[in-house]
Order: structure tokens, then C-alpha cells, then sequence
């Protein structure tokens, strides 16, 4: 790790014994499935980021665009000491323009899956922030965790379509933990990916040069090399699409053809053409994100729209 001040929930940390246990879990239901928080070791943090260069991938430009204005925006909402915690933070990029634009933030904690790709990101970012106090914690965002002691402001940050990835039940028991994290009476700015037409949706998740195949693929590569199995990359295929029913994108990896797949000594079979559920993408009309906010304890403070609703960002005070 680097000299910034590290903090690490323990038992939010992914243990090998934890990943194994979720791995056969899911793939032991009758719809096979994994769990989308395990892309992001240090080779899918890395492929997500290509991703986000992909000119098929709206969200990323969508919302980078849009964030000086809204940090324009919330510098006249907050003019005292502002703490900002990005929940699942990755590669660090979305919040420059916060701290360029904010001037009252005092301090950034960076909560992040994965821990390597945290540190690394953290170093560089205090490199170009030198005065600013950044706190990296490795731990699973999704739950409730100890922050460091403050009598300032707290705004969560969670950027991106992100939200989108948990079901809404889920979304709101994150959301509902978030709550618990930042405390009462504080602050969360988060990104929403919008319903649109099919095409926009299909060619987003399904790009030309096969990046996001490639990170859905590495799901097996880090199983593999975690969790002594003999996944073979190459005998499935990347699947999405725009499940309208749902009001979700749905990305699989299907079997190319009949197999059996070691995992820790345990036998899993596939069918040809069998499918492992790895990821969903929620789209949201904004009075049905309102809703889902208030399940939560939260309230919609202020919304900003790209052009034709593309892409929103919402605040939200609890």
C-alpha cells in the first residue's frame, strides 16, 4: 500500500473462503448465476476502464460531461467543510471534477472492492490533489462500514449506472446501509442510467471491439486462478440484452457446448447453451427512482438531465 491512510473493514473484505462460498452458491441455483462486485479484480478494474473510452458506452461521457456543471452547482450548496466518500471507487476518475469545482471539500474516502486498484489510484490522485486528505478503505461498499470520525458534512458519491446493477430491493437495502455509513441528515449524489430505446441499450453492452465480452470472460479467469477451478474462457460467449419486462440489460456468459467445470473439488455441469447470470443494469424513469429513494430514507434534493434524458444525476439528503 502506498502512505495514504488505509482503512479495512475486515469481514467486508472479499476472503478467498467468502468468494468460494458465493461462487458455488450461485452456480448452484437452477438459473446459474455470479455476482457482479467480483469483476473488479486488478485486470477487470482495468478492462472496465477501457469500457469507459468505448464510444458505444453512453453512461461514462454522459455523466463526465454533465459533472462540472453539477459540481458548479453544489459548491453554492456547500460552503462549509464537505467530506465526500465515493462508495465502489475504482479508478478515481469521476470525482476530479467535484474536487476541482468544490472548494469547501475537506476530505475524500475511497471505498473500493479491490484493494490493489484503490492504492494505486488513491497515490495518483493525492498526487494531484496535494493538499487534500484522501482515505482509501478496501471493504464491499454494499454493507455498512465504519468511516473515521468527523463533525463535517458528508456527501456519498456513487457515480456511474452502479445502482443500476443491484435489483431494486437490493438498491434499497444499499442505499439503507449507505444511510447508516454517512449518518443522519447527510448527502448522496448518485448517477442514473435512463430507459431508452432498445438499439442505444444493445450496442452499450455489446461493443464493436469486444471489450465487454472480455471483462464479463475474466469473471472465469479470476475463478480459475482464486479458486483452483478449470473454467475454460473460450467454450462461453457474452450475452446482452434489454430485458423490457424487467426494465433491466442482462449480461451472461453462455456454454458453447455440453461441459463439466471443476470448482474446489466440486463437479458443476453445463448444458449447451446454458447461461450464467453475471450482471443487471437497471434503467430508471425518474419518479421511479424517487420511489426507490424514499423506500430507502432518502429524499431527491435536485436532478440534472443530459440532452434527450440520456443520463441523470440525482442529489439526495436522508
Amino acid at each position: 500500500m502506498s502512505s495514504l491512510p488505509t482503512q479495512s473493514n475486515d469481514p467486508a473484505v472479499p476472503q478467498a473462503d467468502t468468494f468460494l462460498t458465493d461462487v458455488l452458491a450461485g452456480l448452484s441455483q437452477p438459473q446459474k448465476q455470479l455476482s457482479p462486485k467480483y469483476f473488479y479484480d486488478a485486470r477487470g478494474s482495468h478492462l472496465f476502464d477501457q469500457i469507459c473510452q468505448l464510444d458505444e458506452y453512453y453512461p461514462y461521457a454522459c455523466e463526465m460531461t454533465m459533472l462540472p456543471a453539477v459540481a458548479e452547482s453544489l459548491a453554492q450548496r456547500f460552503r462549509h467543510p464537505l467530506e465526500v466518500i465515493e462508495f465502489g471507487a475504482g479508478s478515481l476518475h469521476k470525482v476530479k471534477p467535484l474536487l476541482d469545482n468544490i472548494s469547501a471539500i475537506s476530505r475524500f474516502i475511497a471505498i473500493d472492492i479491490s484493494g490493489d486498484h484503490l492504492a494505486l489510484a488513491s497515490t495518483n490522485l493525492k498526487a494531484r490533489y496535494p493538499h487534500l486528505e484522501v482515505t482509501a478503505v478496501e471493504g464491499d461498499f454494499t454493507e455498512a462500514l465504519r468511516l473515521p470520525a468527523s463533525d463535517d458534512k458528508r456527501m456519498g458519491f456513487f457515480p456511474g449506472s452502479t445502482i443500476g446493477n443491484f435489483s431494486p430491493a437490493d438498491a434499497t437495502h444499499f442505499l439503507q446501509n449507505a444511510g447508516q455509513t454517512l449518518g443522519q441528515g447527510q448527502y448522496m449524489l448518485l448517477g442514473v442510467d435512463t430507459k431508452k430505446p432498445n438499439d442505444v441499450l444493445q450496442m452499450a453492452y455489446n461493443d464493436s471491439k469486444g471489450v465487454t465480452a472480455a471483462f464479463n470472460k475474466n469473471l472465469l479467469v479470476r475463478i480459475n486462478r482464486e479458486l483452483d477451478a478449470n473454467f475454460q474462457p473460450d467454450h462461453f460467449a457474452h450475452r446482452a440484452f434489454y430485458n423490457s419486462d424487467l426494465g433491466r440489460v442482462e449480461m451472461h456468459l453462455v456454454a458453447t457446448r455440453e461441459q463439466r467445470v471443476d470448482v474446489a473439488g466440486r463437479e458443476i455441469h453445463f448444458a449447451d447453451g446454458e447461461t450464467i447470470h453475471t450482471e443487471n443494469s437497471y434503467k430508471y424513469h425518474q419518479n421511479e427512482f424517487e420511489s426507490l429513494l424514499e423506500k430507502a430514507g432518502w429524499q431527491a434534493v435536485e436532478w440534472w438531465h443530459a440532452p434527450d434524458r440520456m443520463f441523470s444525476v440525482v442529489l439526495a439528503q436522508n
